[in-house]
Protein backbone atom coordinates (compact mmCIF):
# COMPACT_ATOMS: atom_id res chain seq x y z
CA UNK A 1 0.00 0.00 0.00
CA UNK A 2 1.45 3.44 -0.91
CA UNK A 3 2.58 5.74 2.04
CA UNK A 4 2.69 9.59 1.21
CA UNK A 5 4.89 11.91 3.63
CA UNK A 6 3.90 15.22 3.25
CA UNK A 7 6.31 17.76 4.99
CA UNK A 8 6.29 21.54 5.27
CA UNK A 9 9.86 23.07 5.97
CA UNK A 10 11.82 25.74 5.65
CA UNK A 11 14.56 26.74 3.63
CA UNK A 12 16.56 28.97 6.17
CA UNK A 13 15.74 26.48 9.06
CA UNK A 14 17.20 23.64 7.87
CA UNK A 15 16.26 22.90 4.16
CA UNK A 16 14.52 20.39 2.09
CA UNK A 17 13.91 17.54 4.58
CA UNK A 18 16.25 14.06 3.88
CA UNK A 19 13.36 10.83 2.22
CA UNK A 20 14.59 8.19 5.01
CA UNK A 21 12.34 5.53 2.86
CA UNK A 22 15.55 5.13 0.58
CA UNK A 23 13.98 6.41 -2.74
CA UNK A 24 16.08 9.60 -2.94
CA UNK A 25 13.14 12.10 -2.53
CA UNK A 26 9.72 13.17 -4.44
CA UNK A 27 8.50 16.53 -5.11
CA UNK A 28 9.82 19.39 -3.78
CA UNK A 29 7.05 22.56 -4.17
CA UNK A 30 8.49 25.98 -3.55
CA UNK A 31 6.06 28.52 -1.75
CA UNK A 32 8.37 31.13 -1.68
CA UNK A 33 6.68 33.16 -4.78
CA UNK A 34 3.48 33.44 -2.85
CA UNK A 35 2.77 36.22 -0.89
CA UNK A 36 3.71 35.76 2.76
CA UNK A 37 1.06 36.64 5.30
CA UNK A 38 3.97 36.31 7.70
CA UNK A 39 5.20 39.93 6.28
CA UNK A 40 2.33 41.12 8.61
CA UNK A 41 2.48 42.00 12.10
CA UNK A 42 -0.85 40.49 13.22
CA UNK A 43 0.20 37.17 11.34
CA UNK A 44 3.82 37.21 12.62
CA UNK A 45 3.52 34.73 15.43
CA UNK A 46 0.35 32.37 13.38
CA UNK A 47 0.96 29.71 11.67
CA UNK A 48 -1.06 28.14 7.81
CA UNK A 49 -3.04 26.19 10.64
CA UNK A 50 -4.80 28.95 11.81
CA UNK A 51 -8.02 30.62 10.40
CA UNK A 52 -7.00 33.83 9.62
CA UNK A 53 -3.87 33.03 8.29
CA UNK A 54 -5.74 30.44 6.26
CA UNK A 55 -8.19 33.26 4.75
CA UNK A 56 -5.74 35.18 4.03
CA UNK A 57 -3.76 32.65 1.63
CA UNK A 58 -7.35 31.44 0.34
CA UNK A 59 -8.43 35.41 -0.86
CA UNK A 60 -5.04 37.53 -1.42
CA UNK A 61 -2.65 35.03 -2.36
CA UNK A 62 -1.81 33.19 -5.56
CA UNK A 63 -1.99 29.48 -2.91
CA UNK A 64 -5.57 28.33 -4.94
CA UNK A 65 -4.20 28.53 -7.92
CA UNK A 66 -0.74 26.77 -7.15
CA UNK A 67 -2.51 24.04 -5.11
CA UNK A 68 -4.83 23.21 -8.13
CA UNK A 69 -1.95 22.76 -10.23
CA UNK A 70 0.26 21.05 -7.59
CA UNK A 71 -2.88 18.75 -6.49
CA UNK A 72 -3.03 17.63 -10.87
CA UNK A 73 0.24 16.48 -10.22
CA UNK A 74 0.80 14.54 -7.39
CA UNK A 75 -2.79 12.78 -7.97
CA UNK A 76 -1.43 11.45 -11.62
CA UNK A 77 1.92 10.16 -9.01
CA UNK A 78 -0.21 8.62 -6.42
CA UNK A 79 -2.69 6.86 -9.01
CA UNK A 80 0.66 5.47 -11.06
CA UNK A 81 2.61 4.46 -7.75
CA UNK A 82 -0.66 3.27 -6.74
CA UNK A 83 -0.82 0.63 -9.90
CA UNK A 84 3.05 -0.07 -9.82
CA UNK A 85 2.91 -1.01 -6.07
CA UNK A 86 5.30 1.69 -5.13
CA UNK A 87 5.04 2.00 -1.20
CA UNK A 88 6.73 5.41 -0.78
CA UNK A 89 5.93 9.14 -1.76
CA UNK A 90 7.20 12.53 -0.32
CA UNK A 91 5.80 15.49 -1.41
CA UNK A 92 7.55 18.59 0.35
CA UNK A 93 6.25 22.05 0.31
CA UNK A 94 8.99 24.93 1.66
CA UNK A 95 8.87 28.66 2.28
CA UNK A 96 11.34 31.18 3.67
CA UNK A 97 10.18 30.39 7.38
CA UNK A 98 8.48 27.17 7.50
CA UNK A 99 5.23 28.72 9.47
CA UNK A 100 2.82 30.06 7.09
CA UNK A 101 2.43 29.13 3.09
CA UNK A 102 4.66 25.82 3.47
CA UNK A 103 2.05 24.51 6.36
CA UNK A 104 -0.56 25.87 4.82
CA UNK A 105 -0.40 23.69 1.85
CA UNK A 106 0.91 20.85 3.43
CA UNK A 107 -2.50 20.94 5.08
CA UNK A 108 -4.20 21.36 1.85
CA UNK A 109 -2.33 18.33 0.43
CA UNK A 110 -2.74 15.72 3.13
CA UNK A 111 -7.04 16.96 2.89
CA UNK A 112 -6.65 16.66 -0.81
CA UNK A 113 -4.93 13.16 -0.20
CA UNK A 114 -7.69 12.20 2.31
CA UNK A 115 -10.81 12.97 0.51
CA UNK A 116 -9.52 11.43 -2.98
CA UNK A 117 -7.71 8.64 -2.18
CA UNK A 118 -9.18 5.92 1.30
CA UNK A 119 -6.89 3.55 0.06
CA UNK A 120 -4.22 5.53 0.45
CA UNK A 121 -1.47 5.62 4.04
CA UNK A 122 -0.29 9.55 4.61
CA UNK A 123 1.37 11.24 6.73
CA UNK A 124 2.45 15.02 7.70
CA UNK A 125 5.52 16.31 9.26
CA UNK A 126 5.69 20.20 9.92
CA UNK A 127 9.68 20.53 10.52
CA UNK A 128 9.33 24.04 11.70
CA UNK A 129 6.56 24.34 14.11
Amino acid sequence: MLKVRVFSFSYLHGGIPADDSGNGGGFVFDCRFIENPGKFAEYKSKTGKDFDVRFFLETQSSMPAFLKNVFSIVDEAIEKYSQRDFENLMVSFGCTGGQHRSVYAAEAMVKSISEKFPNVLYEINHNNL
